[in-house]
């Protein structure tokens, strides 16, 4: 008869797998993606969606204020989806970081919903069109959004400069 335990073969062979030169074992892959080496997907989502909304947000914004040729509507509802998906995802957060990302991002939501307001009203309701005043309007509610965005984008990024390793 053979005297090896199942629990010490187990831990045997377990050892085996992590020591393996050059290759993660499947324990070190998935304590990553659970965020147990400082990374996880929930973080990388969260800050590509906060980042994604600001640049879209800027893209929009970035031109001459008052000639609709050089701000496309498909680009502010984009911005406007994505902000909205950033807003959900920062729900989960019960830290006074995490309310005050949640602030930021309602603030960008809600000018973004009068912009895309302002720009249908001047379009399929007005009588004078998209001019130069209406389009004003619109960007200048799309540069509140963006100045929220980049308030957001600050927060995240002093929120992971300040993170310490345990």
């Amino acid at each position: 008869m053979i005297g090896i335990s199942v629990t010490s073969l187990e831990t045997t062979v377990s050892h085996a797998i992590v020591v393996q030169p050059g290759r993660a074992s499947f324990r070190q892959r998935e304590s990553a993606w659970k965020g147990n080496d400082g990374m996880s997907l929930e973080k990388v989502v969260f800050g590509f969606f906060v980042l994604l909304a600001a640049t879209l947000n800027f893209g929009f914004v970035i031109g001459d204020i008052s000639n609709p040729e050089q701000h496309n509507i498909y680009e502010l509802f984009t911005a406007l989806a994505v902000s909205l998906i950033a807003t959900v995802l920062k729900f989960g957060d019960r830290t006074q970081i995490g309310a005050v990302h949640l602030a930021t991002s309602l603030v960008a939501d809600l000018q973004l919903i009068a912009a895309g307001v302002a720009w249908v009203w001047a379009t399929e309701i007005s009588s004078g069109g998209l001019t130069g005043y209406n389009t004003s309007s619109v960007v200048s509610l799309a540069g509140g959004a963006l100045l929220a965005n980049l308030v957001s984008v600050i927060l995240l990024v002093t929120e992971t400069v300040s993170f310490r390793r345990v």
